[in-house]
């Protein structure tokens, strides 16, 4: 009886053993999904079961997916063998809005690919830490506007680290972070999107060390009316290439990115305290950098439409502006200030008020500062669009850059903290 009695305890335990590893093997610890028939279930499967601290490893290969995945859970890391080697094709998607869904903090994606998903590649909504490293979103088909809205998406989030990421194909932005606050995107790569990058409605983020070409627009920092948060200000844009975008716009009907005209290097809308410095900006066919108000009509009474505080310096422009799009907003820009297409161009928009008193009808609009443009290339032009829409018999535009030849205070540098530490700590 005794003999009969271990060895139920021996068997018992055994069994422990055995579920207990394999618990641990769906949860993603010590355990690589390999590409295969049963490859969805066993993703989604460890997103579910896993437990904070854990590790996904997605092994080498094609993963054909038909639905989209998501992970609730807090502290997981989910990563590959490479952006180029692990590849989550969602070229058969039957359902799902994106491809990943991230809905908890401290996450970290790594050496991964998402391509072809029917809606956004990767989302991350109303998180605190995300980082997202070395990771690949793109429509393999070329630009078309039936491609999903955003590569990379982290939205109404905080602590959003982005680094040595690619995004190719977005039919709104390649890379986008909205609504957020401290946000740094570096190292990454945005081609053939209507957005290359773009940082909207969010507070304190460095953008730097990117490469934006082939985009209908490289750079673009928006605030709109009527969402949770508005107020866009602090964002730093320094050390990045915004060269050769030429891609005709493709967004959907109705998409506000629809506005960007073909070959723009940069489009400031509507924010406070924008820093651009050090940055280089070439053979980008309508613009080189645009200052906007937002114009349409709204009905936000907290909504801020003009912008404020925009510091450019020490920026590099090269050749551009020598064949605007033909579309609205690029019509309007070179029959306004004429072609070649100024290096900056401001559109000129004031506050009603400003224009009834003129006291400060420009004052806290724009410093500008130690820039390089080519010989024979005027640096500046204030588009002054009102009076062309309300008068255009009377339209002149300006071209002084005198009166903006001042300087703001440098922004503060960005901080995002993840799992404790600084977020660049994780990139190993």
């Amino acid at each position: 009886m005794r003999f009969l009695a271990k060895k139920l305890t021996s068997i018992c335990t055994l069994y422990v053993i055995i579920f207990a590893n394999l618990s641990s093997a769906i949860a993603g610890s010590d355990y690589v999904i390999l590409p295969g028939d049963d490859a969805q279930e066993k993703i989604q499967e460890a997103l579910i079961l896993a437990e904070p601290g854990d590790q996904i490893e997605l092994g080498a290969g094609v993963f054909k997916l038909t639905d989209g995945l998501s992970l609730d859970v807090d502290n997981v890391t989910l990563i590959g063998q490479g952006m180029y080697k692990t590849v989550l094709s969602f070229k058969g998607q039957k359902s799902g809005s994106e491809g990943l869904l991230v809905t908890s903090d401290q996450v970290v994606l790594k050496d991964f690919a998402v391509e072809d998903t029917k809606g956004d590649a990767v989302k991350i909504k109303g998180v605190d830490g995300i980082a997202m490293i070395r990771l690949r979103a793109e429509w393999t088909d070329g630009p078309k506007p039936t491609n999903g809205a955003y590569g990379l998406y982290p939205v109404q989030s905080k602590n959003v680290y982005i680094d040595g990421c690619v995004a190719i194909g977005a039919s709104d932005a390649g890379i986008y972070v909205g609504q957020s606050d401290k946000i740094i995107v570096r190292n990454s790569r945005g081609e053939y999107n209507v957005a290359g990058l773009e940082i909207e409605n969010s507070f304190n983020a460095d953008v730097f060390d990117n490469v934006l070409t082939h985009n209908t627009g490289g750079l673009l920092v928006f605030d709109l009316p009527n969402l949770p948060q508005q107020g866009g200000h602090n964002v730093r844009f320094f050390r990045n290439k915004s060269i050769d975008n030429d891609t005709p716009n493709f967004a959907p009907e109705g998409n506000i990115v629809g506005i960007v005209p073909r070959g723009t290097g940069m489009i400031v809308m509507a924010n406070e305290n924008v820093e651009i410095f050090d940055n280089e900006f070439s053979g980008n066919d309508t613009m080189n950098i645009a200052v906007a108000s937002y114009v349409d009509d709204f009905d936000d009474e907290t909504y801020e439409p003009t912008p404020k505080k925009i510091h450019i310096h020490n920026n590099i422009f090269g050749k551009s502006g020598q064949k605007p799009d033909t579309g609205e907003f690029g019509t309007i820009v070179h029959e306004t200030v004429g072609t070649p297409v100024p290096d900056i161009v401001w559109d000129g928009v004031l506050p009603l008020m400003d224009y009834i008193f003129f006291g400060q009808a420009d004052e806290d609009k724009l410093a500008i500062h130690d820039n390089k443009h080519l010989a024979g290339v005027r640096p500046f032009g204030n588009a002054n669009m009102i009076m062309h829409v309300i008068a255009p018999i009377f339209h002149k535009a300006k071209f002084d850059i005198l009166p903006y030849q001042k300087s703001y205070p440098s922004l503060p540098e960005v901080e995002v903290i993840i799992r404790g530490r600084p977020a660049a700590e994780l990139m190993n």
